[in-house]
Protein backbone atom coordinates (compact mmCIF):
# COMPACT_ATOMS: atom_id res chain seq x y z
CA UNK A 1 0.00 0.00 0.00
CA UNK A 2 1.25 2.92 -0.92
CA UNK A 3 1.60 6.19 2.10
CA UNK A 4 1.76 9.63 2.20
CA UNK A 5 5.00 11.20 2.25
CA UNK A 6 4.92 14.88 3.98
CA UNK A 7 4.62 17.65 1.51
CA UNK A 8 7.04 20.28 3.19
CA UNK A 9 9.08 20.00 6.56
CA UNK A 10 9.53 23.63 5.81
CA UNK A 11 6.31 25.14 7.75
CA UNK A 12 7.57 26.27 11.94
CA UNK A 13 4.79 24.57 13.76
CA UNK A 14 3.37 27.69 15.66
CA UNK A 15 2.60 27.47 19.46
CA UNK A 16 -1.04 28.57 20.62
CA UNK A 17 0.32 32.09 21.63
CA UNK A 18 3.26 32.66 19.14
CA UNK A 19 0.87 35.53 17.21
CA UNK A 20 2.63 38.01 15.12
CA UNK A 21 4.29 40.63 16.63
CA UNK A 22 5.14 44.40 16.14
CA UNK A 23 8.34 44.39 14.28
CA UNK A 24 8.58 41.29 13.23
CA UNK A 25 9.40 41.13 9.57
CA UNK A 26 6.81 39.81 8.16
CA UNK A 27 4.21 42.03 10.70
CA UNK A 28 3.62 45.44 8.35
CA UNK A 29 1.69 47.89 8.55
CA UNK A 30 0.23 50.58 5.41
CA UNK A 31 3.29 52.29 7.13
CA UNK A 32 6.13 50.57 6.67
CA UNK A 33 8.19 51.47 3.89
CA UNK A 34 10.03 48.62 2.23
CA UNK A 35 13.52 49.26 1.67
CA UNK A 36 14.65 48.57 -1.87
CA UNK A 37 17.91 46.67 -2.68
CA UNK A 38 20.61 48.32 -4.62
CA UNK A 39 20.86 47.29 -7.99
CA UNK A 40 23.82 45.18 -7.98
CA UNK A 41 22.09 42.73 -5.53
CA UNK A 42 18.88 42.40 -7.31
CA UNK A 43 18.68 39.40 -8.62
CA UNK A 44 17.68 38.62 -12.43
CA UNK A 45 13.95 38.23 -12.67
CA UNK A 46 14.23 36.87 -16.31
CA UNK A 47 13.40 32.92 -14.59
CA UNK A 48 10.15 33.83 -13.08
CA UNK A 49 8.87 35.51 -15.20
CA UNK A 50 -29.66 28.11 -12.71
CA UNK A 51 -27.87 26.98 -9.61
CA UNK A 52 -28.01 23.44 -8.35
CA UNK A 53 -28.50 22.28 -4.73
CA UNK A 54 -25.56 22.10 -3.16
CA UNK A 55 -25.73 18.73 -1.20
CA UNK A 56 -21.87 17.74 0.07
CA UNK A 57 -20.59 15.51 -3.00
CA UNK A 58 -17.69 13.11 -2.46
CA UNK A 59 -14.56 13.77 -4.34
CA UNK A 60 -14.76 10.51 -6.18
CA UNK A 61 -18.01 11.65 -7.65
CA UNK A 62 -18.07 12.75 -11.46
CA UNK A 63 -17.58 16.55 -11.17
CA UNK A 64 -14.46 16.90 -12.70
CA UNK A 65 -15.57 18.54 -16.00
CA UNK A 66 -15.50 22.46 -16.29
CA UNK A 67 -16.64 25.10 -18.89
CA UNK A 68 -14.21 26.49 -21.44
CA UNK A 69 -13.55 29.88 -22.27
CA UNK A 70 -10.76 31.77 -24.27
CA UNK A 71 -8.51 28.84 -23.61
CA UNK A 72 -8.62 28.20 -20.19
CA UNK A 73 -10.84 25.58 -18.03
CA UNK A 74 -13.46 27.19 -15.49
CA UNK A 75 -15.42 24.89 -12.51
CA UNK A 76 -19.24 24.16 -13.63
CA UNK A 77 -20.57 23.52 -9.89
CA UNK A 78 -22.23 25.36 -7.72
CA UNK A 79 -24.06 28.39 -7.99
CA UNK A 80 -21.10 30.65 -7.24
CA UNK A 81 -19.19 31.66 -10.20
CA UNK A 82 -15.49 31.99 -9.72
CA UNK A 83 -13.68 34.27 -11.80
CA UNK A 84 -10.44 32.27 -12.25
CA UNK A 85 -9.48 28.98 -13.80
CA UNK A 86 -8.97 25.35 -12.53
CA UNK A 87 -6.78 24.07 -15.35
CA UNK A 88 -3.04 22.54 -14.81
CA UNK A 89 -1.80 25.53 -15.51
CA UNK A 90 -4.02 27.20 -12.59
CA UNK A 91 -3.30 24.72 -10.35
CA UNK A 92 0.53 25.24 -10.89
CA UNK A 93 0.05 28.95 -9.79
CA UNK A 94 -2.25 28.18 -6.58
CA UNK A 95 0.78 25.67 -5.33
CA UNK A 96 3.08 28.93 -6.10
CA UNK A 97 1.23 31.05 -4.73
CA UNK A 98 0.76 28.96 -1.77
CA UNK A 99 4.55 28.80 -1.07
CA UNK A 100 4.64 32.72 -1.44
CA UNK A 101 2.08 33.64 1.17
CA UNK A 102 3.55 30.62 3.50
CA UNK A 103 6.59 32.49 3.20
CA UNK A 104 4.70 35.78 3.93
CA UNK A 105 3.19 34.55 7.29
CA UNK A 106 6.84 33.60 8.07
CA UNK A 107 6.84 29.85 7.06
CA UNK A 108 3.82 29.52 9.12
CA UNK A 109 -0.04 28.23 8.30
CA UNK A 110 -2.11 30.35 10.35
CA UNK A 111 -1.44 33.15 13.09
CA UNK A 112 -5.18 32.47 15.43
CA UNK A 113 -3.54 31.10 18.27
CA UNK A 114 -5.21 27.78 18.07
CA UNK A 115 -4.78 24.18 19.26
CA UNK A 116 -4.45 21.82 16.48
CA UNK A 117 -3.59 19.15 17.59
CA UNK A 118 -6.87 17.12 18.11
CA UNK A 119 -8.81 19.94 16.46
CA UNK A 120 -11.42 19.43 13.81
CA UNK A 121 -10.37 21.87 10.75
CA UNK A 122 -12.55 23.38 7.79
CA UNK A 123 -10.71 24.58 4.82
CA UNK A 124 -13.03 26.44 3.09
CA UNK A 125 -12.08 26.77 -1.24
CA UNK A 126 -8.89 24.73 -0.55
CA UNK A 127 -8.15 24.87 -4.45
CA UNK A 128 -5.35 22.13 -5.12
CA UNK A 129 -5.44 21.43 -1.07
CA UNK A 130 -1.97 21.72 -0.40
CA UNK A 131 -2.51 23.90 2.33
CA UNK A 132 -4.84 20.93 4.42
CA UNK A 133 -2.32 18.53 3.13
CA UNK A 134 0.33 20.22 5.05
CA UNK A 135 -1.89 21.41 8.11
CA UNK A 136 -2.93 17.75 8.22
CA UNK A 137 0.94 16.41 8.18
CA UNK A 138 2.21 18.60 10.39
CA UNK A 139 -1.06 17.78 13.02
CA UNK A 140 -2.05 14.50 13.18
CA UNK A 141 -4.02 14.17 15.85
CA UNK A 142 -6.16 16.86 13.38
CA UNK A 143 -8.84 15.76 11.63
CA UNK A 144 -8.57 18.11 8.43
CA UNK A 145 -11.86 18.63 5.64
CA UNK A 146 -10.96 21.09 2.87
CA UNK A 147 -14.12 21.95 0.44
CA UNK A 148 -13.98 23.56 -2.95
CA UNK A 149 -15.97 24.04 -6.05
CA UNK A 150 -13.48 22.02 -8.29
CA UNK A 151 -11.97 18.51 -7.99
CA UNK A 152 -8.39 19.50 -8.29
CA UNK A 153 -6.89 18.18 -5.33
CA UNK A 154 -4.59 14.93 -5.22
CA UNK A 155 -5.97 11.49 -4.17
CA UNK A 156 -3.20 10.66 -1.62
CA UNK A 157 -3.69 12.68 0.86
CA UNK A 158 -2.77 11.92 4.75
CA UNK A 159 -5.20 9.94 6.84
CA UNK A 160 -6.77 12.59 8.27
CA UNK A 161 -7.42 14.82 5.56
CA UNK A 162 -10.53 14.81 3.32
CA UNK A 163 -11.53 16.57 0.19
CA UNK A 164 -15.61 17.31 -0.51
CA UNK A 165 -17.15 19.43 -3.33
CA UNK A 166 -19.08 21.73 -2.21
CA UNK A 167 -20.41 25.77 -2.80
CA UNK A 168 -19.13 27.57 0.28
CA UNK A 169 -21.87 30.14 -0.21
CA UNK A 170 -24.62 27.41 -0.37
CA UNK A 171 -26.30 25.96 3.17
CA UNK A 172 -23.27 24.25 4.93
CA UNK A 173 -24.82 20.46 5.76
CA UNK A 174 -22.78 19.81 8.95
CA UNK A 175 -24.19 20.15 12.47
CA UNK A 176 -23.64 23.20 14.38
CA UNK A 177 -20.96 23.75 16.04
CA UNK A 178 -18.57 21.16 14.45
CA UNK A 179 -15.08 23.19 13.74
CA UNK A 180 -12.59 24.28 16.18
CA UNK A 181 -10.75 26.25 13.37
CA UNK A 182 -11.81 27.34 9.97
CA UNK A 183 -9.69 28.42 7.34
CA UNK A 184 -10.15 30.52 4.53
CA UNK A 185 -7.89 31.90 1.63
CA UNK A 186 -8.22 33.80 -1.33
CA UNK A 187 -11.69 34.47 -2.03
CA UNK A 188 -11.70 37.50 -4.02
CA UNK A 189 -13.88 37.54 -6.60
CA UNK A 190 -15.45 34.73 -5.30
CA UNK A 191 -17.53 35.62 -2.63
CA UNK A 192 -20.96 37.82 -3.48
CA UNK A 193 -22.33 37.52 0.22
CA UNK A 194 -19.54 37.78 2.72
CA UNK A 195 -21.50 38.79 5.96
CA UNK A 196 -23.84 35.68 5.25
CA UNK A 197 -20.40 33.40 4.98
CA UNK A 198 -18.78 34.84 7.87
CA UNK A 199 -22.48 34.13 9.92
CA UNK A 200 -22.27 30.83 8.97
CA UNK A 201 -18.83 30.78 10.09
CA UNK A 202 -19.85 31.65 13.03
CA UNK A 203 -22.76 29.23 13.39
CA UNK A 204 -20.46 25.87 12.25
CA UNK A 205 -17.43 26.75 14.36
CA UNK A 206 -17.76 25.77 17.97
CA UNK A 207 -17.41 28.40 20.82
CA UNK A 208 -14.25 29.67 21.40
CA UNK A 209 -12.95 28.02 17.92
CA UNK A 210 -11.03 30.33 15.62
CA UNK A 211 -11.87 31.82 11.89
CA UNK A 212 -9.36 33.11 10.19
CA UNK A 213 -9.17 34.90 6.50
CA UNK A 214 -6.11 34.99 3.91
CA UNK A 215 -6.80 37.54 1.04
CA UNK A 216 -5.05 39.70 -1.40
CA UNK A 217 -5.95 43.79 -2.35
CA UNK A 218 -4.39 44.17 -5.45
CA UNK A 219 -4.46 47.43 -5.78
CA UNK A 220 -0.58 48.49 -6.67
CA UNK A 221 0.91 50.77 -4.83
CA UNK A 222 4.94 52.33 -4.35
CA UNK A 223 5.99 54.25 -1.51
CA UNK A 224 9.01 56.08 -3.36
CA UNK A 225 6.51 56.85 -6.83
CA UNK A 226 8.06 54.37 -9.15
CA UNK A 227 4.94 53.47 -10.09
CA UNK A 228 3.31 55.89 -12.66
CA UNK A 229 -0.46 55.88 -12.65
CA UNK A 230 -0.42 55.42 -16.27
CA UNK A 231 1.56 52.49 -15.92
CA UNK A 232 -0.35 49.34 -17.23
CA UNK A 233 0.51 47.62 -13.80
CA UNK A 234 -1.08 50.42 -11.62
CA UNK A 235 -4.03 50.21 -14.15
CA UNK A 236 -4.47 46.67 -14.20
CA UNK A 237 -4.91 46.81 -10.25
CA UNK A 238 -7.86 49.53 -10.89
CA UNK A 239 -9.38 47.95 -13.38
CA UNK A 240 -9.52 44.37 -11.68
CA UNK A 241 -11.59 46.23 -9.26
CA UNK A 242 -13.43 47.67 -11.57
CA UNK A 243 -14.58 44.50 -13.60
CA UNK A 244 -15.23 43.06 -9.82
CA UNK A 245 -18.26 45.43 -9.29
CA UNK A 246 -20.40 43.98 -12.39
CA UNK A 247 -18.94 40.74 -11.52
CA UNK A 248 -20.75 40.83 -8.31
CA UNK A 249 -18.20 40.04 -5.99
CA UNK A 250 -16.70 43.78 -5.08
CA UNK A 251 -12.72 43.22 -4.85
CA UNK A 252 -12.57 45.66 -1.98
CA UNK A 253 -14.03 42.98 0.49
CA UNK A 254 -10.62 42.59 2.88
CA UNK A 255 -11.03 45.60 3.86
CA UNK A 256 -14.40 45.10 5.95
CA UNK A 257 -14.03 41.40 7.14
CA UNK A 258 -12.60 42.63 10.84
CA UNK A 259 -15.83 44.56 10.79
CA UNK A 260 -18.20 42.26 9.19
CA UNK A 261 -16.44 39.29 11.91
CA UNK A 262 -17.63 41.83 14.80
CA UNK A 263 -21.14 42.62 13.53
CA UNK A 264 -21.14 38.70 13.12
CA UNK A 265 -20.23 38.43 17.46
CA UNK A 266 -16.86 37.60 16.63
CA UNK A 267 -14.40 38.26 19.91
CA UNK A 268 -10.56 39.23 19.84
CA UNK A 269 -11.05 39.82 16.17
CA UNK A 270 -7.19 40.96 14.79
CA UNK A 271 -5.95 42.64 11.55
CA UNK A 272 -2.78 42.64 10.19
CA UNK A 273 -2.06 44.05 6.45
CA UNK A 274 0.83 43.19 4.76
CA UNK A 275 2.67 43.98 2.11
CA UNK A 276 3.50 41.93 -0.96
CA UNK A 277 6.62 43.28 -3.51
CA UNK A 278 6.19 42.25 -6.74
CA UNK A 279 9.78 41.88 -8.11
CA UNK A 280 13.18 41.61 -6.59
CA UNK A 281 13.68 44.85 -5.82
CA UNK A 282 13.51 44.60 -1.84
CA UNK A 283 16.37 45.08 0.66
CA UNK A 284 15.10 42.36 3.26
CA UNK A 285 15.82 38.68 1.92
CA UNK A 286 12.60 37.36 2.96
CA UNK A 287 10.79 40.09 0.72
CA UNK A 288 12.91 39.58 -2.18
CA UNK A 289 11.74 36.04 -2.20
CA UNK A 290 8.09 36.89 -1.72
CA UNK A 291 8.41 39.41 -4.44
CA UNK A 292 10.31 36.89 -6.87
CA UNK A 293 7.66 33.99 -6.30
CA UNK A 294 4.54 37.40 -6.54
CA UNK A 295 6.64 38.04 -10.08
CA UNK A 296 5.94 34.37 -11.52
CA UNK A 297 1.75 35.31 -10.54
CA UNK A 298 2.18 38.48 -12.18
CA UNK A 299 3.45 37.51 -16.23
CA UNK A 300 3.08 33.80 -16.33
CA UNK A 301 0.15 33.59 -13.96
CA UNK A 302 -1.57 36.90 -14.64
CA UNK A 303 -3.71 35.64 -18.24
CA UNK A 304 -5.91 33.49 -16.03
CA UNK A 305 -6.48 36.21 -13.48
CA UNK A 306 -7.77 38.72 -15.79
CA UNK A 307 -9.21 37.05 -18.79
CA UNK A 308 -13.11 36.41 -17.10
CA UNK A 309 -13.17 39.57 -15.84
CA UNK A 310 -11.92 42.10 -18.45
CA UNK A 311 -13.87 39.99 -21.21
CA UNK A 312 -17.22 39.65 -19.58
CA UNK A 313 -17.40 42.70 -17.29
CA UNK A 314 -15.09 45.52 -19.13
CA UNK A 315 -16.26 43.85 -22.51
CA UNK A 316 -12.97 43.59 -24.59
CA UNK A 317 -12.00 41.36 -26.64
CA UNK A 318 -9.37 38.49 -25.90
CA UNK A 319 -7.00 40.14 -28.04
CA UNK A 320 -7.27 43.76 -26.18
CA UNK A 321 -7.00 41.66 -22.80
CA UNK A 322 -3.46 40.04 -24.26
CA UNK A 323 -2.15 43.42 -25.60
CA UNK A 324 -2.70 44.86 -22.55
CA UNK A 325 -1.56 42.44 -20.27
CA UNK A 326 1.74 42.70 -22.39
CA UNK A 327 2.57 45.94 -21.11
CA UNK A 328 1.41 44.71 -17.46
CA UNK A 329 4.50 41.91 -17.92
CA UNK A 330 6.78 44.56 -19.21
CA UNK A 331 6.09 46.58 -16.11
CA UNK A 332 6.77 43.60 -13.82
CA UNK A 333 10.11 42.63 -15.20
CA UNK A 334 11.26 46.76 -14.59
CA UNK A 335 13.70 46.73 -11.81
CA UNK A 336 13.22 50.59 -11.63
CA UNK A 337 9.28 50.37 -10.44
CA UNK A 338 8.73 49.31 -6.67
CA UNK A 339 5.72 48.03 -6.33
CA UNK A 340 3.58 46.63 -4.10
CA UNK A 341 0.09 45.43 -2.89
CA UNK A 342 -1.76 44.74 0.64
CA UNK A 343 -2.32 41.31 1.98
CA UNK A 344 -5.09 40.83 4.61
CA UNK A 345 -4.85 38.49 7.43
CA UNK A 346 -7.94 38.51 10.07
CA UNK A 347 -8.37 36.22 12.70
CA UNK A 348 -11.53 36.06 15.57
CA UNK A 349 -12.29 34.22 18.16
CA UNK A 350 -16.50 32.79 18.56
CA UNK A 351 -17.07 32.99 22.46
CA UNK A 352 -17.55 31.11 24.57
CA UNK A 353 -20.50 30.91 27.61
CA UNK A 354 -23.95 30.13 28.02
CA UNK A 355 -26.34 31.06 25.41
CA UNK A 356 -24.62 30.17 22.28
Amino acid sequence: MATHTPVSDAVVEPQADDSPQPGSPWNTDGNQYIEVDGPDDLDADSAYGTSIQSDLTSLASEITRGVWEHGRRYHSYGRSQYAFPNDEAEVERLDMQHAMQTHLLGDRLFWAPINPEGSRVLDLGTGTGIWAIEFADMFPGSSVTGTDLSAIQPQWVPPNCTFEIDDAEAEWTWDEDTFDYIHNRNFVCAIRDWPKLIRQCFQFVKPGGWVEWHEKYPYMSSDDGSLPEDSALFQWGVKFFDASIPFGADATSPRNLKRWMEEAGFVDVREHILKIPIGSWPKDKRLKQIGLLESVNMTEGIQGLTMMLFTRCLHWTAAEVEVFLSRVRKDVKDRTIHCYYNFYVVFGQRPEGPGL
